[in-house]
């Protein structure tokens, strides 16, 4: 006889707390999948040629500069549950970008609390020192003030990450989709659609 929820462990009750909140992320990811209406081929990025999406297996650099390649990297990087480190690298490419002077300090505080700080809510695998060294350099912030800390990231990523993204389906879904599209006209070069596969390129 089934004795409800009462009669399970607390380790069975996390175990099923957890399962329903990957379950409920996963249901949400296919509701809010890609539309193909009007509006959404709008606001598509620009299609991608499979020259394009073989050269992103031959470094971590040709992928995250490539807007739809960036965008497929933290897709996975987000089905991981692992999506902090692009996070930080995207926060420190945004803030090289900074012209103004007055706007580093504050930008440089609310990267520091957001990923590198103790109580930060996306807290980076940093080593002790880069994580002291970035410290001293937010209280007088330059431009390069995130440089070390962001290199020691994007290594990671490209060791860890990177790896397991060139033989997961986020990617491979890419390659297939641009090798065995339509048959090329008069010669023109297939291309792939990635948002159909990523909306977050839009």
């Amino acid at each position: 006889m089934c004795k409800g929820l009462a009669g399970l462990s607390a380790s069975c009750l996390r175990c099923a707390k957890d399962m329903k909140h990957r379950l409920g992320s996963l249901l949400h990811a296919c509701e809010h999948g890609p539309s193909h209406s009007k509006k959404d081929k709008v606001m598509m990025c620009q299609r991608v040629s499979p020259e394009e999406v073989k050269k992103w297996a031959e470094s971590l650099e040709n992928l995250v500069s490539h807007e739809c390649g960036l965008a497929a990297f933290k897709a996975f990087l987000k089905s991981e549950y692992s999506e902090e480190n692009i996070d930080f690298w995207i926060s420190c490419e945004e803030y090289k970008k900074i012209k103004c002077p007055s706007k580093l300090s504050p930008k440089a505080q609310k990267i520091y609390n957001e990923f590198i700080s103790v109580q930060a809510t996306k807290e980076v695998n940093l080593d002790s020192c880069t994580r002291e060294e970035t410290s001293r350099n937010v209280l007088e912030p330059t431009i390069t003030c995130f440089d070390e800390a962001q290199k020691k990231i994007f290594n990671l990523m490209k060791k860890d990450s990177y790896q397991r993204f060139l033989k997961s389906h986020f990617y491979l879904d890419l390659v297939n989709s641009s090798s065995c599209g339509p048959e090329k006209h008069r010669g023109a070069k297939s291309t792939t659609d990635c948002h159909s596969l990523f909306p977050q390129c839009a």
